[in-house]
């Protein structure tokens, strides 16, 4: 299950491993297709493989900002902290886990 994380937690949750981001709001229609897929993703991998966290964007627009989050979904990845990889949109769960493994 994906965790939430806010403005003031989401460096520490987010500076170890391969961690997915999921930047979103609750009125985004993609977003809320999205959110399934990647529930499917946190049960068929450990999070040893990949930590997926979730930042409601209305709630925490600094990390948002900071990152600069321009439309909703966007997904980031991080490793060990650092921005590897960044995606808009929708994105089913065959293309997620070959991007996890490309970065694992």
């Amino acid at each position: 299950m994906a965790h939430n994380v806010t403005d003031a937690t989401f460096e520490e949750e987010t500076k170890e491993g391969l961690v997915l981001v999921d930047f979103w709001a609750t009125w985004c229609g993609p977003c809320l297709m999205q959110a399934p897929i990647l529930d499917q993703i946190s049960e068929d991998l450990s999070e040893d493989d990949l930590k997926i966290v979730k930042l409601d964007v209305d709630e925490n627009p600094e990390t948002a900002q900071k990152f600069g989050i321009m439309s909703i979904p966007t997904l980031l990845f991080k490793k060990d902290g650092q921005v590897v990889k960044q995606l808009a949109g929708v994105h089913t769960k065959d293309q997620i886990k070959a991007i996890v493994a490309e970065l694992s």
